[in-house]
């Protein structure tokens, strides 16, 4: 890779610096999707030696690369995406790794493909921190930047994608038992 191809791809990639997302800061400024990735990424190696037998590199870029099709089109929060959206999203993106430097793209392709499969547990664990998160944030946001779906949404969203690991399905129940003192405390 070129000294020009390898700035090009970071000055595509910056534009998450300023895609913003649908959840606030604990401060209530609104987050940007790069530092929702980083945030996972950073859960990923702080739970690097909870799961050994995993290729936690392999998860730590997943986390990394996973929303950057929202360079593209921004973010749209789970909950209204379309599939209209979705298919958007992944043809804009699937064009670009593909404009890529072979070795790149042919690294950035086979992870999206294993990502969007989700059949190993790289991919499975990538997920869940990436819901987990979400629902970290919208614990630390002030309540009343939530919409009325998010109160449901934070009490049910993501046990599914936790139930592979009873660390995570245990790390969900404490992100719901911090939703609920939230609400409480909070009033809602």
């Amino acid at each position: 890779m070129t000294d020009r191809e390898f700035l090009d791809i970071l000055h595509i990639a910056e534009r998450l610096k300023d895609t913003p997302r649908h959840c606030t800061t604990s401060r209530g400024r609104t987050e940007s999707v790069a530092e929702h990735s980083w945030r996972i990424s950073l859960m990923a190696l702080l739970l690097r030696g909870e799961f050994p037998e995993l290729d936690m590199r392999k998860v730590t870029d997943m986390c990394i690369i996973h929303d950057l099709g929202e360079c593209f089109t921004g973010d749209i929060p789970t909950f209204l995406k379309t599939d209209e959206d979705r298919q958007t999203e992944d043809s804009l993106l699937s064009r670009w790794v593909a404009s890529l430097p072979p070795e790149v793209s042919e690294r950035l392709a086979a992870l999206y493909d294993e990502m969007e499969k989700q059949e190993t547990a790289e991919a499975k664990l990538y997920k869940a921190l990436d819901k987990l998160e979400a629902l970290i944030q919208h614990n630390e946001s002030p309540l009343d930047t939530w919409s009325e779906n998010e109160y449901d949404l934070n009490k049910t969203y993501a046990f599914d994608a936790v139930a592979f690991s009873e660390r995570l399905t245990e790390l969900r129940k404490t992100i719901l038992a911090d939703t609920l003192e939230k609400i409480a405390r909070e009033g809602k």
